[in-house]
């Protein structure tokens, strides 16, 4: 694996994306880059898209795809989880349980990192019963039960599926340049133990488009349905990517750590952003501002375009987009 990017000149300075305000004073600012194309095809840029950057959870798509075209066949909520960071709760936990069963595997088979759930809630209720943290309640569980079925439905061994040389990962790969159409800058080990992808914002604006353009029940198409039907297996119960794909309805998308966003829509429009400091609790935002440029005025739309900073428990403030970019976007 390497760990140096062929081209990552973060010494460029980015536009300020998304503005934190308490009391009517901006007290911190978010920098970072957006990719819009349009229903034609036709791209434009703010900031500097073409670095590359891992895309952290926003590469699952990419990677169920891989999965899809390497034999994984799974019904719809099923497939959504192998695309989701979801919460940990029951539901979620069956649904990865539901994917390893259909290869006859059961959690044993998984080798992702051990985690409570996310969602408080059912991490309290988890603590609760007596549970630790395992496998099957980290938030990446529904894609490492997909990888161990793929492995299973291609002969391939169940051991060692985490490795960049086993045949998964090198098909995951070949996936990833082909749908963001470049070679990647490098390999890293993603917070759930799998491989990860670096490939620059642009590029990851154009694999989201090709997975929502692709033809109906193609592995693209199946994928892009699957998570766009599901929303909250993506994600839960006050997520951004879970809200924000109920408000838009013929979107799919998918968050990333260090503040990654990739999102599709049917009729060709597709974006991709990321905060250079990683800033999760402005990511929403970005996506909420482009879906307003989209026509979107919904009322999942409108809490994430303008999300409320507290003070005493009361709003006195929001995280709001900056108007440079609203600017740009035509908002």
């Amino acid at each position: 694996m390497s760990n140096s990017f062929s081209a990552n000149p973060y010494f460029e300075t980015n536009p300020v994306l998304v503005e934190v305000v308490r009391s009517g004073y901006v007290e911190s600012i978010h920098r970072g880059s957006v990719v819009l194309y349009d229903q034609s095809g036709n791209i434009r840029t703010f900031g500097h898209p073409d670095r590359q950057t891992y895309p952290r959870s926003s590469h699952k798509p990419l990677q169920a795809v891989a999965m899809v075209r390497s034999g994984l066949d799974l019904p719809p909520h099923l497939l959504a989880l192998v695309g989701a960071s979801h919460e940990g709760t029951k539901e979620h936990v069956e649904t990865a349980k539901a994917i390893l069963a259909t290869a006859g595997l059961d959690e044993k088979a998984l080798d992702n990192t051990m985690s409570m759930p996310e969602s408080p809630k059912a991490a309290y209720e988890w603590a609760s019963a007596g549970g630790r943290a395992d496998r099957i309640h980290h938030n990446c569980s529904g894609k490492h039960s997909g990888m161990v079925a793929t492995c299973v439905i291609n002969n391939w061994p169940t051991q060692g599926y985490r490795d960049p040389e086993h045949p998964l990962q090198k098909a995951i790969l070949a996936t990833v340049e082909d749908l963001a159409e470049e070679k990647i800058g490098a390999t890293a080990v993603d917070g759930c133990g799998a491989p990860i992808h670096a490939i620059s914002t642009k590029g990851l604006a154009l694999a989201f488009r090709k997975i929502r353009l692709a033809a109906p029940g193609t592995p693209e198409a199946q994928v892009a349905d699957a998570m766009s039907a599901y929303p909250f297996l993506v994600g839960g119960e006050g997520r951004d990517v879970t809200d924000l794909m109920i408000g838009a309805p013929g979107v799919f998308a998918k968050d990333g750590a260090e503040a990654v966003y990739g999102a599709a829509h049917l009729d060709g429009r597709a974006m991709a952003s990321k905060l250079d400091d990683g800033a999760l609790r402005s990511s929403g935002t970005v996506f909420a501002a482009v879906l307003k440029s989209w026509g979107y005025d919904t009322p999942e739309v409108n809490e994430w375009f303008s999300y409320p900073v507290l003070g005493g428990g009361n709003r006195v403030g929001e995280i709001r987009p900056s108007k440079e970019f609203l600017d740009w976007l035509g908002v």
